[in-house]
C-alpha cells in the first residue's frame, strides 16, 4: 500500500475517533463562562493594554474565566467583543481545563502550545498533545476541539525539533461504558490525585494545576480611567 493511501486512512480514522469520543457524549463547554470576568496572574511583570483589552503574561501564568482555566509559562491573550477570551499559550506542558455545559464533568487538554478562540469556541493543541474527558483520552501531535459541537479531530504529525512526542501516530483509549467513561473511576489516571502521564513532575498535575505555581492576586481585565488613552 502506498504512503499517501496509508496517510489518508489514518486521517479518516482520526476524524472517526473524534466523533466517537467527544461528540457522542455532547461535551459542550460551559455557556455561562463568557459572561464572567477574565482574571489573570503571573510571576513576571505583565504587558497589558487596558484600552485594547490585550496582554502578554510570563512566569507561572494563570488565566481564568468562569470554569475555564489556562496555566502556562507564557500566554498572549485578548478579550473579544462578546467578552469571551482568546489566547495563545506556551508551556512544558501547558494545561487547559473547562467545565462541560449542564454537567459536573470537565474536559482537559495538555500540550506544548495551545490556541484558544473563545468566539469560535475552538481549541487547538500542538506537540505532545493530550485531550482527556473523564477516563477517555486521545494523544497526538495535533488535536483540534470544537466545544460548541463536542467534536474533535486528531492528526498524526512528526515530532517538533527537540521535542519527543507520539510521532506521526494517533493514540486513544476508550474505557468500557459500564465504568462511567464520563467520569474518573477507581484506579483510573488522575482519580487518585497523582500526576497525569503527560504532565512532567513540577509542571502540571492531573487536574491541570502546576505544583510549583505561586499564589498571586488575580487581576480583573477592566479599563482604568486614570490611565491615558492610547
Amino acid at each position: 500500500m502506498t504512503r499517501p493511501c496509508i496517510a489518508a486512512r489514518r486521517a479518516l480514522l482520526a476524524v472517526a475517533c473524534g466523533a466517537m469520543l467527544l461528540g457522542a457524549s455532547a461535551a459542550f463547554a460551559e455557556k455561562a463562562d463568557r459572561d464572567k470576568p477574565i482574571n489573570f496572574s503571573a510571576d513576571q511583570p505583565a504587558e497589558v493594554d487596558f484600552e485594547k483589552r490585550v496582554g502578554t503574561l510570563r512566569g507561572n501564568v494563570v488565566i481564568t474565566q468562569g470554569t475555564m482555566t489556562i496555566r502556562a509559562d507564557r500566554i498572549e491573550f485578548k478579550q473579544n467583543a462578546d467578552n469571551s477570551l482568546s489566547a495563545t499559550a506556551y508551556g512544558n506542558p501547558l494545561s487547559f481545563r473547562q467545565k462541560k455545559d449542564d454537567s459536573d464533568e470537565y474536559f482537559e487538554g495538555y500540550a506544548q502550545k495551545a490556541v484558544y478562540d473563545g468566539e469560535k469556541q475552538t481549541l487547538e493543541l500542538f506537540d505532545r498533545a493530550l485531550l482527556r474527558q473523564g477516563t477517555d483520552e486521545i494523544r497526538s501531535n495535533y488535536i483540534s476541539y470544537n466545544s460548541a459541537t463536542g467534536v474533535f479531530k486528531a492528526e498524526g504529525r512528526p515530532d517538533a525539533p527537540g521535542v519527543e512526542g507520539p510521532g506521526a501516530r494517533v493514540r486513544g483509549v476508550f474505557q468500557p461504558r459500564g465504568e462511567s467513561p464520563l467520569g474518573p473511576s477507581p484506579g483510573a489516571p488522575g482519580s487518585d490525585g497523582k500526576e497525569a502521564a503527560s504532565a512532567p513532575k513540577g509542571k502540571a498535575t492531573g487536574n491541570g494545576a502546576p505544583k510549583d505555581a505561586k499564589p498571586a492576586r488575580p487581576l480583573k481585565l477592566t479599563p482604568d480611567a486614570k490611565l491615558p488613552a492610547k
